[in-house]
């Protein structure tokens, strides 16, 4: 996941790829960075507070603070925009209905993130129910690792959780992290086997990954800057997207897959579908474009499936196509182990 924070947090993903002039290496940032000891001890106890809730009672709290967000106006202009440019053919009265839907989406993936840790087995089991989990055997079997794509949608932590616990080798692409409650999040998801790459050196770091057999998720929903990314179609609009992914399927081998997981009454369905192999016809950008574009094609018809359940307070479009777009596939690509 290019980046795993909590969803008000204002934590940012992508993998750069940008073709800029060197310069000199600044000692990297470290990738969980806590607010200090009182905050990390009220973290603590928050944490404590949430597990304790019932999974009724966290539903509550989280159509709570998600309600109370979208009537602040927090980014809602944002999410209304996005949504009449996105669904133009929808009435505005569903329209803001689903944007509520997705205030309470992330109210509730955050609790669910910070929580999570304390469900027992059998308890995950029931809260989560995953659809052709074979795919993911098959796809190891091959020993040469996985790719997983996936989104801001439903519940992408509690997706983590489940792969980890259910004995995946399981690393995530993330950007450095700061504050209480993100070291909680991530330590929890350490508990559980979860191993982070940073963001840069992304590309270099998955591909070590895939060598031995695990499996790399990277979240690829998230907007990039022009130089950055390539420009795919995501709901009839140019979205830049980030390279990382199919770069990665290149060097490497691996097969790619998406993982989706969406609510549906009382539990989370995870989808799993692939692969996508990456064409090799001679042309490398084209075939990295053509690769992102069908990756994201696919997790567009689940947004469309289940729309309250993404993220549709970022601003995926602000970046638009002026003709300074990425290029040259081999520069980015060095370019993104210096800067991932």
């Amino acid at each position: 996941m290019c980046s795993a924070a909590l969803p008000f947090s204002g934590g940012r993903g992508g993998c750069h790829s940008a073709v800029r002039p060197r310069t000199p290496r600044s000692k990297p940032r470290p990738l969980i960075t806590p607010a200090g000891p009182v905050a990390g001890f009220f973290a603590g106890l928050l944490v404590r507070a949430l597990s304790a809730l019932s999974p009724r009672a966290r539903a509550r709290l989280a159509s709570f603070v998600g309600g109370l967000a979208y009537g602040l106006r927090i980014r809602r202009r944002v999410a209304l925009d996005n949504l009449r440019q996105a669904l133009p053919e929808l009435p505005e009265a569903r329209r803001r209905a689903i944007a509520r839907g997705a205030y309470v989406n992330m109210a509730l993936a955050a609790l669910e993130g910070l929580s999570s840790s304390s469900l027992k087995g059998e308890a995950l089991e029931k809260a989560v129910v995953v659809e052709r989990w074979e795919l993911v055997e098959q796809a190891l079997a091959g020993g040469k690792g996985m790719l997983v794509a996936t989104a801001h949608f439903g519940s992408w932590e509690l997706l983590g959780e489940v792969m980890a616990r259910r004995g995946i080798p399981l690393n995530a692409v993330v950007r450095p992290l700061v504050g209480a409650l993100n070291a909680k999040l991530m330590e929890s998801r350490q508990q559980s086997g979860l191993k982070l790459i940073p963001g840069r050196g992304s590309i270099s770091g998955s591909v070590k990954a895939l060598a031995k057999n695990e499996v790399v998720a990277m979240l690829v929903d998230q907007v990039l800057p022009e130089r950055n990314g390539v420009f795919v179609p995501f709901f009839g609009r140019p979205a830049s997207t980030s390279p990382a992914l199919s770069l990665a399927a290149i060097r490497s081998g691996a097969p790619v897959y998406v993982a989706m997981s969406a609510r549906e009454g009382d539990h989370l369905r995870v989808f799993v579908e692939g692969p996508f192999p990456v064409e090799r016809t001679g042309d490398r950008r084209r075939d990295v474009i053509e690769h992102t574009r069908r990756v994201t094609e696919v997790i567009e018809q689940y947004i469309r499936r289940y729309p309250e359940q993404w993220l549709w307070l970022h601003r995926r479009w602000k970046v638009q196509p002026t003709g300074n777009s990425w290029g040259d596939v081999g520069a980015p690509e060095a370019d993104a182990e210096r800067e991932g």
